[in-house]
């Protein structure tokens, strides 16, 4: 079995519903996630959309998940630190935990969500931003996953 990353909500390059977009509720998805890399302490997940006008845009940043996590709930709440989730950073809306889908009129944006195996546990503190994330994760990364979505403004 790989390493791999869905959700109930939309399958892997479909449509994101509404309900988990500036449209909508405004709600994270559930996302599950099944055999991880042996020797995983700890998970990381990154949410952005590389197609906005001003670049890459990062919609979510949680970490200091546990390795024994393979489910995140819908609407993961917006607080540094959930209990039995992780540690949320700071995303491009500059709020911590996540910020939805809320592109520019036009053709539809792709949103990758991208969950890491590490080889330890991320301590770091809340509010912490991707390019944070990422220098704390360097050499630590065991594999990587991904799930993407599509969506565009009505």
């Amino acid at each position: 079995m790989a390493f791999e990353l869905r959700s109930p909500a939309f399958s892997s390059g479909e449509d994101i519903p509404v309900k988990y977009t500036c449209d909508g509720a405004d709600v994270s998805p559930p996302l599950r996630w099944s055999d991880p890399p042996e020797k995983t302490k700890g998970f990381a997940l990154i949410a952005d959309d590389p197609d906005a006008p001003v670049g890459t845009w990062v919609h979510w940043v949680l970490y200091g998940l546990a390795a024994t996590v393979r489910e995140l709930p819908e609407g993961v709440a917006a607080r540094d630190t959930v209990l039995g989730v992780g540690t949320q950073g700071v995303n491009d809306f500059r709020k911590v935990g996540y910020g939805g889908p809320c592109p520019p009129r036009g053709p539809a944006h792709r949103y990758f969500f991208k969950l890491y195996a590490l080889d330890t546990e991320i301590t770091l503190p809340p509010r912490k931003t991707k390019a944070e994330l990422l220098k704390a994760m360097e050499g630590h990364v065991l594999g990587q996953t991904e799930l993407m979505g599509r969506y565009k403004r009505k």
